[in-house]
């Protein structure tokens, strides 16, 4: 039998993201390291040679797959998420969105969130992403919060966006694990942790130690 996989010839946008999805579903199984551009080749049924004439090496196809599922993932929060809803509204269906891609994209999120951390240049792209995301929910709350007439400081923002994402990842990685676990009921879980605590801040409440919230 021959080595080389006979291939269709289609358009190059289409023969993309082809090799991209082979490309995530076998980083997801192998890990950068273990991952070869034999398996990727075989996987979307083309030659070895052109995967690197289309993607380049090895590396650069990882970050291909970064900055798609990325973007894929920041793009589905984002369009969920109109700015004319109520605070509340907003933020369960941004949640909704996130939980979502999760639920429909497990591969993606391994190679996003598990393949990607602690290698660099991989992990320094990973916190690119999360720094946009992190921009994106902090929007979310200052516009709720000025549509209330309140204006909190932009670096309580930041830290409150920051945890809203650290907790959702947390439980994305969960949800990852579960494949029999609702994702929209996962969504309505993080909504009742993360809302208790927003909707306090949108209230103007501050906890102080020794006494109740205001």
């Amino acid at each position: 039998m021959s080595g080389t996989p006979a291939f269709k010839r289609l358009p190059r946008a289409v023969r993309e993201q082809q090799m991209l999805d082979a490309a995530v579903r076998v980083f997801s199984r192998r890990g950068f390291h273990a991952a070869s551009m034999d398996e990727i080749a075989d996987d979307a049924g083309i030659s070895k040679p052109m995967v690197y004439a289309y993607l380049g090496t090895k590396e650069e196809l990882f970050i291909a797959c970064l900055h798609r599922e990325g973007t894929r993932m920041t793009a589905a929060i984002a369009g969920a998420a109109a700015p004319d809803l109520p605070a509340d509204e907003r933020l369960w269906r941004g949640l909704r969105a996130f939980f979502g891609f999760v639920g429909g994209h497990r591969d993606g999120w391994a190679v996003l969130y598990r393949q990607a951390r602690g290698s660099q240049p991989f992990a320094a792209e990973l916190a690119a992403m999360r720094n946009r995301l992190v921009e994106v929910v902090a929007g979310m709350l200052d516009h709720a919060l000025r549509a209330r007439g309140r204006e909190v400081h932009a670096t309580d923002l930041e830290v409150v966006a920051y945890a809203l994402v650290g907790a959702s990842e947390s439980l994305a990685d969960w949800l990852a694990d579960h494949p029999e676990a609702d994702p929209e009921r996962t969504a309505g879980r993080m909504m009742n942790i993360a809302w208790l605590g927003a909707d306090q801040l949108l209230r103007g409440a501050s906890w102080e130690e020794g006494r109740a919230p205001s």
